[in-house]
């Protein structure tokens, strides 16, 4: 039997191959967008799942207020839980960053890229496998622990336990060498212990927020309870000390500065849904997860209805078949497992062309991901068997039944393509591709306004011609006169660079040009109170990255006080303040007075999708630590010589500069376009599905059409034979498929609009809803309806009648 079966659906794919590399090719373009969507899926759902802490450990997230929510903790706060929350078990403070510097071994040097430095408990919280050491002492004091991958590198097939290694400046005995068992939020190079060092120093700071807090509970369930602790804390030793301070009761206080929370993230929600970013690995984007799946299971979903309504349409060149084989014995059960068996191999064909595609693609889908997706692992392969089932029970089922119910008597009288069975169900499932269609149309045309918007907006400064280097920080902060050092290292830069040839200006600041500004500190005025994003600066910063002085004056050398005592301040730190006459006033800052002297026209630190803070400019020289917040030299260069210029900036830096260390820059506005890449990303994704979405939607009222034309070749032969003119009969064959369109439009407007809405609600500077993407998306599916339906109604119009009525 199912060689007999094969034997008929290789007949039938030979004589029908347009049909057949319709059905393959469009289930393969569904089936190969849902692949890509599970890869990327698995992928970011694999983070921490090896971990057994992953349920009772929470990285320690500080709400500050409704805008000002950081990972950063203070020192204070770890050791005060053994008294303010005894449902904690255990503590542990690290950076939730990545730095880096040389690992030296003997003659072998290596740049390590992921360092991190925590207390030495931290491997009860990641509990890595060990190869070599024991993991409670493989950082305590001056041991260091090195990944195996790093440990290879460097001392090859010899045991390294023990070793005097360098990090840094800094000498370390290795004591432990570690594999990490899977994707992981903390997935180090090298880890080291001195953070206790660190907190001692910091131990009764609760300005600084500087520092990872991780926190193991004895039970999940208590996490309510560590969150108000937390809470206590702050209240207790932060807001009354503070509020006393200023001479207000405690709820004074509070109504004045409001009160610090704190919210406890589960481990296992680090990557996809933390509220900020509390890990070295950083965050997932959960939103473009769940827009790619959904995206594609409706394109699966849009070929699956493709593939039925193409199945149906060829069954009318079948009908005698089944007519004929039904006389001769086959029951409507064989009938409906042959065909299912038919879809069967169809879809083997369709997932063995999506998984060709996949791999053929996925270099250039892991860089629109920056991942490294492989397509392997058992939960995949199950995956894919799922998409199988569930692909042949929707394609399957409805054309088999269909097919098994031809009347027999009637199929093989020749009336069977007068018949109206299952009519409505097709032009249901027509007018669901239209609505699939007109929803990435309209869609994928609000994405390019917004993501265009945002390209073109005027973002208050021009960063053409400007260099941004990365400024590394040598220099340890508990060595004696060490902003001295640094000082004294930035003005030398700025000297021996403004020297070389195409050089036009030079300067430095914190601020980071699509990253934003990382330092910030409240201030008070006339009993307001900011919380400020700290701009540390060179005078000339704002000159040249053309950032405008709205009111009053820029900070100078010809000011002896604007580097003691002058600042500025942004547009929207002034609006905040309430004083129209703000030029001249004095804030409270740290316990320290300073004047306003300008007021900054509001820019773009970071991307444009978010607001712009309030900012208080320095100059470096004011508040003397501040100069430790400078990771950045910004140099102007001519245009005409700005390759050599570059490549002599390159030599003065590595050989005076960071000699041990690669030479990293990039172009201002380059680094700008970074901080909005996702979005970019997102626009080129959905206008890539748009026309995948498109072009099935169009096999799919290709194959419709010509069914339901053909099913009125006879009304049509008839017609023209009594006279009916070529325009008259092409508008009643394309009127009904015009009726469905709009329906099918009107069904995508509801969906289309809330979605898009929620996905703009992304941005601080959205564009608004206007009627063009629906009228553009609606003209566009139109004119595509038209193209396919009047082009195969009038090759129905050209044939030869006497073919149609010689039976009559």
């Amino acid at each position: 039997m199912l060689k007999n079966w094969i034997k008929i659906f290789l007949y039938q794919a030979k004589n029908n191959k347009i049909f057949t590399g319709l059905n393959i090719l469009g289930l393969a373009m569904g089936i190969a967008g849902l692949i890509f969507a599970i890869l990327y899926w698995n992928d970011e759902h694999e983070y921490d799942r090896w971990n057994p802490n992953k349920e009772n450990v929470f990285a320690v997230i500080n709400i500050i207020d409704v805008q000002q929510m950081w990972s950063s903790n203070v020192a204070p706060t770890g050791p005060l839980t053994k008294d303010f929350i005894p449902e904690v078990e255990s503590y542990c403070y690290t950076n939730n960053w990545y730095s880096s510097d040389h690992l030296k071994y003997m003659n072998k040097k290596i740049l390590i890229e992921k360092h991190i430095d925590a207390q030495p408990n931290f491997f009860s919280f990641y509990p890595f496998e060990f190869i070599k050491g024991d993991a409670k002492t493989a950082i305590a004091g001056e041991g260091i622990a090195l990944s195996e991958d790093t440990a290879k590198l460097f001392f090859g097939n010899e045991d390294p336990l023990n070793k005097q290694v360098f990090f840094g400046e800094q000498p370390y005995v290795v004591k432990g060498v570690y594999r990490i068992p899977g994707k992981s939020s903390f997935a180090p190079m090298v880890v080291t212990g001195q953070m206790d060092k660190t907190l001692d120093a910091n131990k009764t700071e609760w300005g600084n927020f500087n520092f990872g807090l991780m926190l193991k509970l004895k039970d999940p369930k208590y996490k309510e309870k560590a969150e108000k602790g937390f809470a206590n804390i702050y209240f207790e030793h932060r807001t009354k000390k503070w509020a006393q301070a200023e001479g207000l009761t405690p709820e004074e206080y509070v109504k004045k500065n409001g009160r610090i929370t704190v919210n406890l993230q589960p481990m296992k929600d680090l990557r996809l849904h933390s509220v900020v970013s509390a890990s070295p690995e950083g965050q997932g984007n959960y939103q473009s997860l769940t827009i790619m799946i959904g995206l594609s299971i409706l394109i699966l979903v849009l070929s699956v209805v493709n593939y039925v309504n193409l199945a149906t349409a060829n069954a009318i060149k079948r009908a005698k078949e089944i007519g004929i084989r039904k006389t001769l014995g086959a029951s409507k059960g064989n009938i409906v497992k042959q065909f299912i068996f038919e879809t069967v191999l169809i879809i083997l064909a369709a997932i063995l062309l999506a998984l060709v595609i996949v791999e053929l693609a996925l270099p250039y889908y892991n860089n629109f991901l920056n991942k490294d997706l492989v397509i392997h692992g058992n939960q995949f392969y199950i995956q894919l068997v799922v998409i199988f089932m569930v692909a042949v029970v929707l394609a399957g089922i409805f054309p088999a039944v269909y097919v098994s119910n031809f009347e027999t008597l009637k199929v093989l009288k020749g009336n069977f393509a007068r018949s109206k069975n299952g009519v409505w169900l097709r032009n249901g499932m027509l007018i669901l591709q239209f609505a699939i269609a007109a929803f990435f149309i309209i869609g994928s045309s609000i994405v390019y306004r917004q993501v265009d918007y945002m390209s073109t907006k005027e973002l208050g400064f021009k960063g053409d011609q400007i260099v941004d280097i990365e400024y590394r920080n040598p220099y340890d902060y508990r060595e004696v006169g060490y902003e001295k050092k640094l000082l004294q290292r930035y003005l030398t830069i700025k000297q021996e660079t403004s020297k070389i040839k195409g050089v036009k200006q030079v300067s430095t600041g914190s601020v980071s040009f699509g990253g934003g500004v990382g330092s910030s500190t409240g201030y008070v005025y006339n009993n307001i109170n900011v919380q400020g994003m700290n701009v540390v600066l060179d005078f000339d910063l704002l000159n040249m990255m053309q950032i405008g002085i709205i009111k009053g004056r820029n900070l100078s050398s010809n000011f002896a006080l604007d580097t003691v005592s002058s600042i500025l301040i942004n547009e929207t730190a002034a609006r905040q303040l309430k004083d129209k006459n703000i030029l001249g006033k004095e804030i409270d800052w740290n316990d320290n007075k300073f004047k306003i002297v300008g007021i900054v026209k509001d820019f773009h630190a970071a991307g444009p999708q978010e607001a712009i803070p309030p900012m208080t400019f320095f100059h470096y020289k004011t508040v003397d630590w501040m100069i430790e917040n400078v990771r950045h030299v910004y140099v102007k260069v001519d245009p005409e010589n700005m390759e050599q210029t570059i490549g002599d900036i390159e030599k003065f830096w590595t050989k005076k500069i960071d000699t041990e260390y690669p030479f990293k820059y990039d172009f201002v506005n380059k680094n700008y376009a970074r901080a909005y890449e996702n979005y970019v990303k997102q626009r080129n994704l959905f206008s890539l599905l748009n026309v995948v979405v498109i072009l099935i939607a169009l096999f799919g009222l290709f194959s419709l059409a010509s069914y339901s034309i053909q099913r009125r070749m006879k009304e049509i032969a008839i017609r023209k034979t009594l006279g009916a003119e070529t325009k008259t009969l092409l508008s009643d064959l394309s009127k009904q498929y015009i009726v469905f369109c709009i329906i099918g439009f009107a069904i995508a407007l509801f969906p289309v609009y809330s979605l898009l809405d929620m996905w703009l609600d992304n941005f601080a500077y959205r564009v608004s809803f206007s009627i063009m993407p629906f009228i553009l998306g609606f003209a566009v599916l139109l004119i595509l309806t038209l193209l396919v339906v009047l082009s195969r109604a009038y090759q129905a119009t050209r044939v030869n009648v006497l073919q149609y009525l010689k039976y009559e």
